[in-house]
């Protein structure tokens, strides 16, 4: 499926496989025993730089429809917006879920924790998709940042199922309608920048605790200055071809506790494909040591194939490779 442009490869055969108590364990399981299978399943030729995976395991939570790991090119991340919009959408086709008009929810259990997201069901199908975050919160404001060739530049950290750091592109020197190589290099600087100023810490869990990637926006933060472009770089300068699920709930976070953003206001983020994403702060939320708020993430997932993926004994270099 693809979400904005975004792509998610659900894989549907390895629940089985993976072992663990909870969500969390699953997590560490596969990246020490399974990583060959992420690779094989990201990287080239079967996947690419930019490419992203959704696991189904099986939940621990007992709320929870289905449980799932999200894969990229570097590794294993906590929340992944545009991947619960498209297994919400799944969960419904495919019978996992009995469908509901108008609305069904489908709990869906991440690393971060559970999120419950809501289909929308119009002539006995599945159709856009939102979803109501973990809590989330700004994590610093204003931060100094010094960004080498730069200098030094005010940043937010927010987190919305995983950190963010978010700065206007003109801060650094680009322009969202520029170079994306601009952009990537821009963001991945200003991602190290942050991680040597300052370590982020989850109040919960320490497998929560590191900084995913930045966001550089088109500087609108205030509802009244219309919707928001942004493009978010994580991972391994990973490129987002969505607004990003879990960088929208950052940024409602952040927005809210700057005072920028009301509870029940919503907001419109675009990507660079022009996929377009909402935000809606629904109120607040309990998590120690900080002023966390529930958001709800609005957009639309599609369809783009099914594949089965081999690999033969003596291909090495079809285990994986990446050319960038």
């Amino acid at each position: 499926m693809h979400t904005g442009g975004e792509p998610v490869r659900i894989v549907l055969n390895l629940s089985d496989r993976i072992q663990g108590a909870d969500i969390l364990a699953k997590r560490r399981f596969m990246s020490e025993r399974l990583d060959p299978v992420r690779r094989l399943l990201m990287h080239e030729p079967r996947g690419h730089y930019d490419m992203y995976g959704a696991v189904l395991v099986q939940p621990s939570m007992p709320t929870a429809d289905l449980a799932v790991l999200f894969t990229h090119n570097e590794g294993y991340s906590t929340m992944c917006g545009h991947a619960v919009i498209a297994l919400a959408r799944f969960a419904v086709d495919s019978g996992k879920v009995p469908a509901v008009a108008p609305l069904t929810r489908v709990g869906i259990e991440c690393p971060c924790g559970l999120v419950e997201a809501l289909v929308e069901i119009q002539n006995g199908k599945a159709g856009a998709v939102q979803f109501e975050s973990v809590p989330a919160f700004a994590f610093a404001l204003d931060l100094p940042v010094s960004v080498p060739g730069i200098g030094e530049i005010a940043v937010d950290i927010g987190y919305g199922g995983a950190f963010y750091a978010v700065v206007a592109a003109e801060k650094l020197g680009v322009s969202l309608d520029g170079s994306l190589r601009e952009l990537v290099d821009a963001a991945t600087a200003l991602t190290q920048a942050v991680r040597n100023a300052i370590a982020v810490r989850h109040p919960i869990a320490d497998d929560l605790s590191f900084l995913y990637g930045s966001i550089l926006t088109d500087g609108r933060d205030r509802a009244a200055d219309g919707g928001s472009r942004n493009v978010c770089v994580f991972a391994d300068a990973e490129v987002d071809r969505s607004p990003t699920g879990s960088g929208v709930t950052a940024r409602m976070a952040i927005r809210h506790a700057k005072g920028l953003v009301a509870p029940g206001e919503t907001c419109e983020f675009e990507s660079l494909t022009g996929a377009l994403f909402s935000g809606t702060v629904v109120g607040q939320a309990q998590l120690p040591g900080h002023d966390a708020v529930t958001v709800r993430v609005a957009g639309r997932a599609h369809y783009s194939g099914k594949a089965s993926w081999s690999l033969e004994p003596d291909d090495l270099i079809g285990r994986g490779f990446l050319l960038h």
